[in-house]
């Protein structure tokens, strides 16, 4: 049976991939609005696809939050504070290093995801554990798109 400690360390990276799943949509829907170039089109709705992607799966991370007995984030302060991905508020970024740092973003994401599975084994939540392989897979395939983009 998994401890107090189990089950808030699974929470609090939760939120903190709830933060960064906030953070990497944001700057995905920037860069889908300020992209141009001989690229803008495709990058355009790649871009999109990615965001509507990303932002679709905090609801389903915040209730397992929820679901574990925890809160989540609250506010954008919350969020800024749990990201461990960065903001970029520039509007005239290279399109190709807007690849680059989307699919280095993605790849950080993989990372923060199987570090939530291994928490939600150590809770005993196999919920969380399955949801989590999906998350890794979706992830990993944003990052192949973005890494064959810039081949």
């Amino acid at each position: 049976m998994p401890g107090d400690n189990a089950k808030k360390a699974l929470i609090d990276s939760l939120n903190g991939l709830l933060a960064d799943y906030f953070t990497l949509y944001l700057k995905t829907k920037s860069y889908h609005w300020h992209v141009a170039g001989p690229n803008f089109h495709p990058l355009h709705l790649l871009f999109d696809e990615h965001a509507t992607e990303l932002f679709g799966l905090t609801d389903v991370i915040a209730e397992r939050v929820r679901k574990n007995g925890g809160d989540t984030l609250t506010s954008i302060a919350s969020i800024a504070a749990k990201a461990s991905i960065t903001d970029d508020d520039r509007t005239k970024i290279d399109a190709m290093d807007m690849v680059k740092a989307l699919r280095d973003d993605n790849a950080a994401l993989v990372k923060a995801i199987r570090a939530v599975k291994a928490a939600a084994t150590e809770a005993n939540d196999n919920a969380t554990e399955g949801l989590a392989d999906d998350w890794t897979d979706q992830a990993e395939q944003r990052v192949w798109f973005l890494t064959q983009t810039l081949a």
